[in-house]
């Protein structure tokens, strides 16, 4: 079979950008890390992110009358394809081009664009995004450091009022960083007006810290080490009134403040909205860490041998052995699903920053647009966390040596589950969009409030069928009746299976939270004790994403070959889901004990008809050999399955 074609696919809509990047790559010189100090990693990593800026691609997601490219999606392509290699770049770019960089454009407006966006680009204004605070992570509303307006001065004095309030983990603080965008409560006339960003230098030119500002090294992490994690403190540090990021509010040089946005929720809301391009960012490069994991230990399994059958001198590859099978082909499985997931939500975020002056619209498409890669965000980490792990596991000892790249990928990988989000809130926040809509004049992001809100405007189970595909209603209307076993192969089958757990969770979920309106009813109790109803809700909304991507992908595969082996790989996909939660089919009805256990047959089925495929489809993610080269017993076995080849097509000739 050609994996071409499969690559193809997986390409995608930005594939030029994907060949243009693998070439680059192959030209490049590349280093592992595992054997250097912090201070050696950090240099290395700026070194590597100055050869970024010179050669352009980091100009892909600005706009083009500042020098940028206009490519949204090419730009997230680009970060997504740094998580082949040293995720501590992939961050540390991340960090100044999508969060710095991203901020100022987004949040900014034309002066803050002429005056910073070039440097930025060029890396002569290294930045930092500062809004994690020691005391307040997720809840990002609540944030303690303060942005006081003094009209006498026209300037914005910053503070960080006690301890709580430091800016932590914040990237590029702690050696290379000049100016950080801080998020502050904007204070003024007397008033709090929500958090808001402004522009705060923290060093000179000559790397001397700015008055006023107090930086600590957040020092050695678990991983990503090339990056430097730093605190930031602020104690009375003046900025002028430019140095706010009037998108969405502005000051007057009175202290008059004004917005086109007249609901402070909402306004954070849309504020926050913006910035999900570093969320997408972390998805992607997730999710091309765990390709390279299972790449490695796909290429091990196929050439490593353990214990021999009786009466046969030759020891088995582990590869064939079925649960070696089932730790790798359904992690592979859900890797495709991610990727094609992946592909659609850069394209709705590139078609999206690109569409017309709609504002209805756009709101209501970027509400949408947050809640799913809230949840593939979570997902893909989550998964990269657990796949990289049984990669690991997969190769034994030397799974364990620095110098086969896993042990890198498990430390670098493992913090992605938390930043640009904790994954189980973002989850929360899949789930609050499920149940509601959001409202105009949404006062306040508590728990409490949204409990309330949810018993109030309820009616019914609300779904979002706008985006459901042509092809996946003729599937599901297409699904057979009955019962029989043949039927766990049906597409139709598969898609309605999803789509009724997803229902009937999220209609469960409303009815729990029906109970706020009662007399007796304590909301947050009502609220906190529905959590893991709430939650499940939203990994089941997000599994039939992830369906109905890779349906759509196998769809655009025009190779027949190609595209049968995917739908196996999709089956492979779907019925390992239903595997993993047959608690609930089975607790509802949705599977009888019999087509439970067929369900475990099917799935071992499925491993053996893709094990003689497994290292096609690690081929086809096209990942940069020297990635892969990288880690000693990967190329020891790529070595080994040539030879095989070699000796193969010797004795047919």
């Amino acid at each position: 079979m050609d994996q071409g074609a499969i690559t193809d696919v997986l390409d995608g809509r930005w594939a030029e950008v994907r060949r243009m990047i693998r070439d680059q790559v192959a030209a490049a010189e590349f280093l592992e890390s595992h054997e250097l100090d912090t201070e050696r990693h950090r240099a290395q990593v700026y070194e590597q992110l100055a050869e970024l800026a010179a050669s352009g691609r980091q100009r892909l997601g600005f706009a083009a009358e500042y020098g940028g490219g206009d490519d949204v999606g090419g730009s997230l392509v680009s970060f997504e394809m740094l998580g082949f290699g040293d995720l501590s770049l992939m961050v540390k770019a991340g960090v100044q081009w999508g969060l710095f960089g991203g901020a100022v454009q987004l949040l900014g407006t034309a002066r803050h664009h002429e005056r910073y966006l070039r440097p930025i680009m060029d890396l002569e204004l290294p930045g930092c995004f500062a809004m994690t605070e020691t005391g307040h992570g997720s809840d990002v509303a609540n944030l303690r450091t303060t942005a006081t307006y003094d009209p006498a001065s026209a300037e914005f004095v910053v503070d960080t009022p006690h301890e709580a309030a430091r800016k932590d983990y914040i990237g590029n603080a702690a050696r290379d960083g000049r100016m950080a965008v801080v998020f502050a409560q904007l204070v003024t006339e007397g008033e709090s007006r929500g958090v808001h960003a402004f522009l705060v230098p923290i060093r000179d030119e000559n790397g001397n810290t700015a008055p006023g500002v107090r930086i600590e090294d957040c020092g050695r992490k678990a991983g990503l080490n090339g990056v430097d994690n730093g605190r930031l403190s602020f104690a009375g540090v003046r900025v002028p009134r430019a140095a706010l990021l009037n998108a969405y509010g502005d000051v007057a040089v009175d202290g008059t403040y004004s917005s086109s946005i007249e609901s402070d929720s909402r306004r954070f809301f849309t504020m926050l909205g913006a910035l999900i391009r570093g969320r997408v960012s972390v998805a992607g490069s997730a999710g091309n860490a765990t390709k390279r994991a299972l790449a490695i230990a796909v290429r091990y399994g196929e050439a490593r041998r353990q214990f021999a059958r009786p009466g046969d001198p030759d020891e088995v590859v582990l590869l064939d052995y079925r649960a070696h099978q089932r730790k790798l082909l359904p992690a592979l499985a859900k890797t495709y699903a991610l990727h094609f997931a992946q592909e659609e939500l850069v394209g709705a975020l590139h078609d999206l920053s690109n569409q017309g002056d709609s504002a209805e619209v756009d709101e209501h498409r970027q509400r949408e647009l947050e809640s799913r890669a809230a949840g593939v965000k979570a997902f893909a980490t989550w998964h990269a966390t657990s796949s990289i792990q049984t990669a690991r596991e997969a190769c034994g000892g030397a799974g364990y040596l620095a110098e086969n790249v896993l042990p890198a990928l498990k430390a670098d990988t493992d913090v992605f589950t938390t930043f640009e989000g904790d994954n189980t809130v973002l989850l929360q926040l899949v789930a609050k969009g499920l149940l509601t809509s959001y409202k105009d004049h949404f006062e306040e992001l508590s728990p409490l409030a949204t409990a309330r809100f949810v018993a109030e405007q309820f009616v019914g189970t609300v779904m979002e069928r706008t985006a459901a595909r042509k092809l996946i209603d003729r599937l599901v209307d297409a699904g057979p009746g009955n019962d029989d076993d043949a039927t766990l192969l049906d597409r139709g089958w598969q898609v309605k299976a999803f789509c009724d757990r997803e229902e009937h969770l999220l209609d469960g979920a409303a009815a729990r939270l029906r109970r706020v309106s009662d007399d007796d009813a304590d909301p947050f109790e009502v609220f906190n004790g529905a959590q893991d109803h709430l939650l499940h809700a939203a990994s089941a909304h997000v599994e039939r994403i992830l369906l109905e991507a890779f349906v759509a992908g196998v769809d655009r595969c025009a190779d027949p070959a190609a595209k049968a082996l995917l739908d196996k790989v999709c089956d492979l996909f779907v019925l390992s889901t239903i595997e993993a939660d047959r608690a609930w089919f089975l607790e509802h009805g949705r599977l009888t004990s019999a087509r439970s256990k067929a369900v475990v047959a099917t799935v071992n089925e499925l491993c053996a008809e893709l094990r003689p495929h497994a290292s096609i489809l690690v081929d086809a993610f096209a990942i940069p050999e020297q990635f892969i080269a990288a880690a000693p017993i990967a190329a020891g076995a790529e070595r080994g399955r040539q030879d095989v080849m070699r000796a193969h097509d010797a004795a047919v000739r």
